[in-house]
């Protein structure tokens, strides 16, 4: 109530005396309110509606590095609240640095903004193919729990926000034609230029990742949105979307740009760089553990990951609480900053050590993450959705712990990486008559090379351009001098043997699954199968094509998105 009444008055003055209150009272006036409103982290008592155009964009524009299209946000400000979207990419594990953003999230909540949080999805493929179809599934829905659990802990009231998956509205008809129209005004060096400091940049760029500004682009037409908040490190996107949406006869929009926070180690902090970001389910110890690994040069103010998250994560979410520097008194004692300024300046002096400056961020970093790993602890179905999320991230056991034995999984379908390939280019063993040398697209940036006993049952020429089912997580083997880097299924019997057949819609990359044996279910495929336990060997007698040619596992169809996968003449044969 307070805090209503401190801008309520505050918007009467200003009515009665514009010059009077901007010079003298405004800022006051917020920055007390402010204090009020973050004694309680983000509390939200304030009717935004109460908020005059210049409070809300004091709350809009607050700690950005920069805003693209200021006048247009005065315009729109003065008739009504502005809409926003912020998107991440379903890609690397969030990390703290995600705080940056989602506090950013509670500052256009605060000034009235519609709000709305995009899990890109599709752009998270589009990258590289960081991450196949069936991980992104999960992906998004680990996402969409992490960013909640950081909203709440901070005090955010989701009713206030909404969540858009890229793929709800990115494959439809429409967003689609616009994709093509897309293409048809931009150039390869815009694209390529927009991208450069967002998508990983390769030596032979996939056209992937050209199309992704693009499609950034047109998410804040589609979204219906004012403006799009992101890193600075989205600023050449940004202009980008500036440039091309009027080709497309949409209007510009507004954007507004975080600065960038450092690694622990120096640089962005990335997701795919463990020890230089902290992950927001990491443990106390790892927090201090990494933190105290930090570069934290004595009196540097300008590279200083320490000192960086003290300034981008913490103090913005602190804002009004006292940061707090815990020493013994024999060392100076305790020390209090109410503002990063005070404490930039006092790090300078070398007034603060080090050690000092990490352990007391560690101590708050751990007070702010401490709810979500409760949730998350709490929470059992997420904690399977993490693991089939990231399959690959494995914890490990303390020092001096053992190891706790491996519990045993059933050795089923899949146990087994089955995917869809295209044979991009095939030709004969110099080595081996009866084998063929192919490299096959499997959706991953280079093609897999498959060395495979077809020679004497199909001519080059039908296999070139082919589409054909993979097992891509058999331990590589070198056959006659050739590395083979996954087996090609195909239907045999003792005198015929031909390629598994998958429906001509299939993609590069696409997920082979058994209904029943769904890696959401039944985990996801080992990493690389075991050749000692000779899993593979296990399940193959139960491969077989069926008497209508369908391939099938214990009688079960092997199935794609597009449908089911088939062999061209034999019927009732094993598939090895």
């Amino acid at each position: 109530r307070m805090m209503t009444f401190c801008l309520n008055v505050a918007q009467f003055l200003r009515i009665h005396s514009k010059c009077l209150f901007e010079r003298r009272l405004l800022f006051p006036l917020v920055s007390a309110a402010r204090t009020m409103a973050t004694r309680e982290r983000a509390s939200f008592s304030v009717d935004p509606s109460s908020l005059t155009p210049e409070q809300k964009k004091f709350f809009i524009t607050r700690n950005l590095e920069e805003v693209l299209g200021e006048e247009r946000l005065d315009d729109i400000l003065k008739e009504r609240s502005i809409s926003i979207y912020w998107g991440t990419a379903t890609t690397g594990k969030p990390h703290v640095a995600y705080y940056v953003g989602v506090t950013k999230l509670s500052d256009f909540l605060r000034a009235g903004c519609e709000v709305t949080v995009l899990l890109a999805d599709l752009h998270g493929y589009l990258d590289n193919q960081k991450a196949p179809w069936e991980l992104l599934a999960q992906r998004t829905k680990y996402y969409e729990f992490v960013i909640k659990a950081m909203l709440e802990s901070i005090g955010v009231p989701l009713d206030k926000l909404k969540f858009v998956r890229g793929t709800d509205y990115q494959l439809s008809r429409e967003y689609t034609l616009d994709v093509y129209r897309m293409t048809s005004v931009v150039t390869e060096h815009d694209a390529k230029k927009a991208g450069a400091e967002v998508v990983k940049q390769v030596k032979n760029a996939l056209l992937s990742g050209l199309l992704y500004p693009g499609l950034q682009a047109l998410d804040e037409e589609y979204l219906k949105v004012d403006a799009q908040f992101g890193g600075v490190d989205q600023r050449k996107i940004f202009t980008f979307a500036e440039k091309y949406l009027p080709h497309l006869g949409y209007k510009k929009r507004i954007h507004l740009m975080n600065p960038m926070v450092p690694g622990l180690t120096g640089g962005k902090m990335s997701a795919s760089e463990p020890e230089s970001k902290i992950d927001l389910l990491d443990s106390p110890e790892d927090v201090k553990r990494k933190i105290k690994k930090a570069f934290c040069e004595p009196g540097n103010v300008t590279d200083n990951g320490v000192l960086a998250f003290a300034r981008f994560v913490l103090f913005p979410i602190l804002a009004g609480e006292e940061f707090v520097v815990e020493r013994a008194e024999k060392y100076g004692g305790m020390l209090r900053f109410s503002t990063f300024k005070a404490l930039e300046e006092a790090y300078a002096k070398e007034e603060v050590y080090p050690l000092d400056l990490k352990q007391a961020v560690a101590t708050e970093l751990n007070k702010l993450m401490e709810p979500i790993r409760k949730k998350f602890a709490a929470d059992p179905e997420m904690q399977k959705i993490r693991d089939l999320a990231y399959p690959d991230e494995k914890p490990k056991a303390a020092k001096g712990q053992k190891k706790e034995a491996a519990v045993d999984r059933p050795i089923d379908v899949s146990r087994l990486d089955l995917r869809i390939g295209r044979v991009v280019s095939a030709e004969k063993h110099p080595d081996a008559d009866s084998l063929y040398i192919e490299k096959i697209d499997v959706g991953e940036p280079e093609p897999r090379t498959v060395v495979s006993g077809l020679a004497k049952f199909l001519p080059l020429e039908e296999l070139r351009d082919r589409l054909v089912v993979l097992v891509c997580n058999l331990k590589p083997v070198t056959m006659r001098g050739v590395k083979s880097e996954a087996m090609l299924l195909a239907a045999s019997s003792d005198s015929m043997v031909e390629p598994l057949e998958p429906p001509l819609s299939c993609q590069p990359g696409d997920r082979v699954f058994v209904e029943g044996y769904e890696h959401e279910k039944a985990g996801a495929p080992d990493g690389i199968l075991n050749p000692k336990k000779k899993i593979f060997e296990q399940i193959q007698p139960d491969l077989q094509t069926s008497g209508e040619r369908r391939a099938t596992y214990k009688g079960l169809p092997l199935l794609t998105s597009q449908g089911e996968i088939l062999a061209k003449t034999l019927a009732s044969a094993s598939i090895r």
